[in-house]
This record gives structure tokens, sequence and C-alpha cells, in this order.
């Protein structure tokens, strides 16, 4: 199985920035992308964002294009989420997520457990 582990959120205000971190480990051959997803109080999840391993191709939502960039390092098998010009909108549990490219765009067949990010006014 892979597992993933995401940290780095926390309480930022308005226009500020935040860095999450998802570690993946475990038998990570069967992951060909991964990204994240986001999920707002009394709401369903959303993509967020995400990224074929080994290769350029990035998808963002919408909401976050211009704002977030997603990164990886491979020699720390971490990816980042960099959210830069955060708006309240952008308050919710941040969930890492590996799976595959595809419509959804991403196919997530693995989550992490979530990190919690709250932007205020």
């Amino acid at each position: 199985q892979v597992q993933l582990a995401e940290f780095g959120g926390g309480l930022v205000q308005t226009g500020g920035s935040l860095r999450l971190s998802c570690v993946i480990s475990g038998r990570t051959a069967s992951v060909d992308a991964m990204g994240w997803f986001r999920q707002a109080p009394g709401q369903e999840r959303e993509f967020v964002a995400a990224s074929r391993l080994n290769s350029d191709p990035t998808v963002y939502a919408w909401a976050v294009k211009g704002r977030f960039t997603i990164s990886r390092d491979y020699a720390k098998n971490t990816m980042y989420l960099q959210m830069d010009s955060l708006k309240p909108e952008d308050t919710g549990v941040y969930y890492c997520a590996a799976g595959a490219l595809g419509p959804g765009p991403l196919r997530a067949d693995y989550w992490g457990q979530g990190t919690q990010v709250t932007v205020s006014s």
C-alpha cells in the first residue's frame, strides 16, 4: 500500500502564504501522479492541484490558478503546495492524494489524513 502524510497547515491572514508538504511512502511504484484536494466545512471535497510525477503536466483548479504552485522533491519523497495570496474562501482541510491523472482530473487511490488551513480577514 501507499501511505501519505501531509502537514504545514495553520492560521494565516488574508494575502498571506503557507506551504503544505506531503510525504509519500510504501509501494510508490503504483503512483503516477500526486495532488491536493480540500474540503470546507459543510462542503464536498474539491480538487485543488495535481501533477504527474515524472513529467511536467500540472493541473490547477480555476479558483487557485495563479496563486498556488505544486512542486516535488524526489530526494525527500515529498510533494509541496505553495499557497500565496490566500483568501478566506481557501479555508478548509487540505488532503494529499496519490493516484493518476484523469478526467477528475486526479483519480485519488490514496489519501492523507488532512491538514487544516484557516485564512482570516
